[in-house]
């Protein structure tokens, strides 16, 4: 019985052994570098998923909030930032609403301040656009129904967007996603909630 102990504790002891041979890099090469971090979205103003205050939206001020960005993919040279209510469709159709479209974002930016000036140019070289024009456009759902999802993305580019804003954001945002394909490094959500007080 003591001899098939220790043959079993010998047969494991080799397993191990090799398994971590196996694991291990080649004579001479570098062990691999571990994954990159996903790059991630954030805001103070609220938490991943809470309720966005009245100040960010229809019910207040209609102030954008501050945003930043870290684990930037290596390569970016532009970013997007879309900010999208995927609980109201346009028309009956299955495009939802523009409440936030900015893009030529520069690639060294690490986010965006609180209160993002109107008008279609940026000083830092990007572009704006939204149902309500060149502008951010807060959230406004109804008192009467549920809580919509307002939803940031971030898209990394290895490229520059350098369209001009047109007159309709929904045309604009077809245009800027046309741009955007095959160029995708990374992509960040952040979520809000809100409806309008009762």
């Amino acid at each position: 019985m003591r001899t098939q102990n220790w043959i079993g504790l010998l047969i494991a002891g080799t397993l191990s052994s090799a398994s971590l041979i196996a694991q291990a890099p080649p004579p001479g090469q570098a062990p691999a570098a571990p994954p990159r971090p996903a790059m991630a979205l954030t805001t103070t103003a609220f938490p991943d998923g809470g309720q966005i205050p009245a100040k960010h939206t229809q019910a207040g001020e209609q102030i954008s909030p501050a945003l930043s960005w870290t684990n930037v993919p290596t390569g970016t040279v532009s970013f997007v930032l879309h900010m999208r209510d995927p609980d109201v469709s346009r028309n009956k159709t299955t495009e939802d609403q523009v409440h936030w479209l900015v893009w030529n974002i520069p690639g060294t930016a690490t986010g965006m301040p609180e209160n993002v000036p109107k008008g279609p140019d940026l000083k830092d070289g990007s572009r704006q656009i939204s149902a309500s024009g060149a502008v951010y456009r807060g959230p406004g759902a109804p008192a009467t129904g549920p809580l919509h999802h307002y939803t940031f993305e971030l898209y990394a580019l290895d490229t520059k967007v350098d369209l001009p804003a047109g007159a309709d954001a929904w045309e604009t945002r077809t245009a800027v996603w046309k741009a955007m394909d095959g160029h995708i490094l990374g992509k960040a959500v952040y979520v809000g909630l809100f409806r309008r007080p009762q």
